[in-house]
This record gives structure tokens, C-alpha cells and sequence, in this order.
């Protein structure tokens, strides 16, 4: 078991290279079992959900080899397992998206239901509702089993924009007979490189980026080259960084459309960048004055489905708007627990009114004090490891996994930039 040792106040400064995007890696790993080719993904995080979603590939007995520092060459010629391990099935939430291009390859999936994030209930039913409307059968008595003859195209509504759940009626739909229509898709950067390397391969996908999906079936698809774009989330974990520790940060590899949510969210707490190419420039000289909506009243951060601000990053602007001037309600719509790590930043010195489990209001300026923290899921570790770095004195923060689960090689990419941090083991 690990921690971090955190020591606040030092401002970063430095640069880095972003990520591949974890949410776009995840799916992209499981498409490839819709092929008997080898397809080569490049750019894939070294974090701990892509390297279980690669020993449960394993487990199934595809092909996995390593052929660069983050590219992989999966060859799933041959599947000799339907029924992904239980404890790889529990680890992680991402196990679920195996079910859709098992059932399309095989015609058949076995999993207990998924790990991941404590942050509220995180319904499944998009998922079945999908597969159903495809053609599989679906049993949830006492494991997940999909089975299906064959998968049909069809209309179909999503009764929410799940990412996921798009994902898999995406990946079964590809290779179902006839036409599918997906209405209410969700639209994430991370499904459009999904649809992008499935196009590659020989998918008939259009409308991507919009929420209604047009897809062809074909009878196979060919191997591919595909290379993952970078991870927003981590690009904005790492601009809320350098302004609450009033540092400096040039993040490389960023793709800059996907940018224009977060600046007017950002823009909100007095906090801009400076975009060349694909160069993101974060200075030490930001204003950090919340801007009032007209009439002077108090501005709201609140998510949406894509291209609205990503829900994954309202841990992280709680943290900013305690280092900001002025007064902001952040609302986060979708999960009931996720905003409950407020009390640790409470303990830290931060004012914060919790006033549901959806919306809090948070006043700064606030001089943060260390604290010993608990991570309770990806996004809230990573907030609570900038607030320690943004904090006086000593932090400790447990339950790392959680948190390297989402970011890699973090302590060490954060010691480039000059943060005092260190992975200890603990007993």
C-alpha cells in the first residue's frame, strides 16, 4: 500500500506532454475484438485501467505485445474465453464495455457487474436497453451474461447520453445486419476516436461528433493503425494545478478544440491560457478573480453532456474556486456522491457550503492547511493532490490506486514541474 507525502506551497513550473486519453484508450482496447487482424494502438496511457483491460484481452487469449513505451499490438485471431475473470470484471468500471463486442464476435459475454468509482449510483440499464434492441439476451440473475444468434440494426433511442453505454451499441452495432440509428449518443472526444478507428478498420460510421450516429453493418472488419488523442481531463487537472499553486505550466500534444469548454469554464475563475499549434500555455500571472455573471451575480460552473464542461473535472474546479476571489456555485448533475470529498477540503481550511448532493458553493480566497486525505475515486484524489500542493505545510494522501488509476506516472511528472511529492509505502 502506498501514499503521497505532500509538502504546499511551491509554485510548478516546467512543461509536459499530455497523455493519451484514458476514456478513448478504454473502448479502443476492447474494439479490437471485433477483428481476426492485428490492430496497433499507440498513445495508451500507462495507468492501471488500461493495463487491466489488457490482461483481461489476455485472459480471453488474444495476442497482447508491448511494441513501444505507450503502443500495443493486440492480434485477436483467436478467442478462446467469453467470460472475462471476476476479480479483472470487479476491478474496474471499463470491464462493462466488453460486452458489446464479445456478444458481436462470439455471441456470447460473461462478466460480474464492473468496478470503479465510488460516486453514486452509476446505472447499467443504457447498457441492456442497447444490446436488447440489437438482437442479445440478457440474464443479470447472478453474474452478467449476454447471448445472441445474431445482432440486427435497429432504431435506437438512449433514454440517457451515456458514454459507455454509446460505446457498446456502437461496437456491436458495427458488424449487426442492416442499418443502426443511435439517437441521444453521447459525443465525447473519447467516442469519436472510438468511431474514428472503427472507420479505420472498415466500420461505416457517420455523424460522429453529433448525438445522432448513422451506422452501417459490415460482415468483418480489418486490422488498423490508430493513435489516441490526448486526455482533456488530465490537461485540465494540470491547468487548475498552475493556478492554484500560482505556477506556470506548457502542455504539448493538446488537441485545441477540445480546449473551448474548459476556457469559458476556466474564464469563469479569471484563469486563461495561451494556445500555439498544439501547445497549451498556462502563466504564473492570473488574475484568480471569479468574473460575476451580469448584474453581479454569482457565476455557476455547471457539466453537461458533451460539448458542455466534462463532469469528471468539478473535483477539480472546487479546488481552483478555493484559490479564487469571489464567490461560484459548482453543480454537478449526474452523480450523488461524488461532491462528498468537500469535507476533507472543510478540514483544510476550505469555505465551502455543501448545500446537496449535486451543488456546492465555495468563497475564496482560503489559505489551506496539510491534512491527512483519503482518495475516494479518480478525480477527487487528484483534486485533493492539488490542494495539498496548493496548501502550507505537510499532506498526506491515501488510497492512491484510486488515483493512479486516471493519471500516469503522476508523482513523477509532477517532481518535473518542481512539486514536493513523494510515493512512499506504507503498512
Amino acid at each position: 500500500m502506498y501514499e503521497y507525502q505532500v509538502e504546499g506551497g511551491f509554485p510548478i513550473k516546467g512543461s509536459i506532454t499530455a497523455s493519451g486519453n484514458k476514456n478513448a484508450a478504454l473502448p479502443c482496447i476492447a474494439a479490437t475484438l471485433l477483428t481476426r487482424e492485428p490492430v496497433i494502438l499507440r498513445n495508451i496511457p500507462d495507468i492501471e485501467d488500461t493495463n487491466v483491460m489488457l490482461q483481461i484481452l489476455t485472459s480471453l487469449g488474444v495476442g497482447v505485445e508491448k511494441v513501444d513505451d505507450h503502443a500495443w499490438k493486440i492480434d485477436a485471431a483467436h478467442i478462446n474465453s467469453s467470460s472475462i475473470p471476476a476479480q479483472m470484471s470487479k476491478k474496474i468500471r471499463a470491464s462493462i464495455l466488453f460486452a458489446g463486442p464479445l456478444v458481436a464476435r462470439t455471441g456470447k459475454a460473461v462478466m460480474l457487474p464492473p468496478g470503479g468509482d465510488v460516486i453514486g449510483r452509476r446505472r447499467l440499464d443504457t447498457h441492456f436497453l442497447a444490446l436488447e434492441e440489437l438482437g442479445a439476451r440478457i440474464s443479470t440473475e447472478s453474474r452478467f451474461e449476454f447471448t445472441a444468434n445474431k445482432l440486427v440494426g435497429t432504431d435506437l433511442f438512449l433514454d440517457e447520453a451515456s458514454v459507455t453505454a454509446t460505446e457498446n451499441a456502437i461496437m456491436a452495432a458495427v458488424l449487426a445486419e442492416g442499418r443502426t440509428d443511435i439517437t441521444n449518443a453521447a459525443s465525447e472526444p473519447h467516442v469519436q476516436d472510438l468511431c474514428e478507428m472503427l472507420n479505420q478498420m472498415g466500420a461505416k460510421i457517420s455523424g460522429i461528433g453529433s448525438n445522432i450516429l448513422h451506422i452501417e453493418g459490415v460482415q468483418k472488419l480489418s486490422g488498423t493503425d490508430f493513435t489516441i488523442g490526448p486526455d482533456y481531463m488530465e490537461i485540465g487537472s494540470y491547468i487548475g494545478l498552475a493556478a492554484c499553486t500560482r505556477g506556470s505550466v506548457e502542455i504539448h500534444g493538446i488537441r485545441p478544440q477540445e480546449m473551448r469548454p474548459l476556457k469559458i469554464a476556466f474564464g469563469k475563475l479569471g484563469i486563461q491560457w495561451n494556445i500555439e499549434g498544439n501547445t497549451l500555455t498556462v502563466s504564473s500571472d492570473q488574475k484568480l478573480k471569479v468574473n460575476a455573471d451580469l448584474g453581479g451575480m454569482i457565476p455557476k460552473i455547471d457539466d453537461s453532456p458533451w460539448p458542455g464542461f466534462p463532469p469528471d473535472l468539478t473535483s477539480i474546479m472546487i479546488v481552483v474556486a478555493t484559490q479564487v476571489e469571489g464567490t461560484v456555485l459548482v453543480f454537478e448533475k449526474m452523480f450523488e456522491s461524488r461532491m462528498f470529498f468537500v469535507d476533507k477540503l472543510i478540514s483544510m481550511g476550505a469555505r465551502i457550503t455543501l448545500c446537496d448532493p449535486h451543488r456546492a458553493v465555495i468563497s475564496g480566497p482560503c489559505a489551506l492547511h496539510g491534512e491527512h486525505l483519503v482518495s475516494p475515486d479518480v478525480r477527487a484524489g487528484m483534486a485533493m493532490v492539488i490542494a495539498a500542493l496548493s496548501a502550507r505545510g505537510e499532506s498526506r494522501i491515501s488510497n492512491v490506486y484510486q488515483i493512479e488509476r486516471g493519471y500516469e506516472h503522476l508523482v513523477e511528472r509532477l517532481q518535473s514541474l518542481g512539486a514536493h511529492i513523494k510515493r512512499v509505502e506504507v503498512k
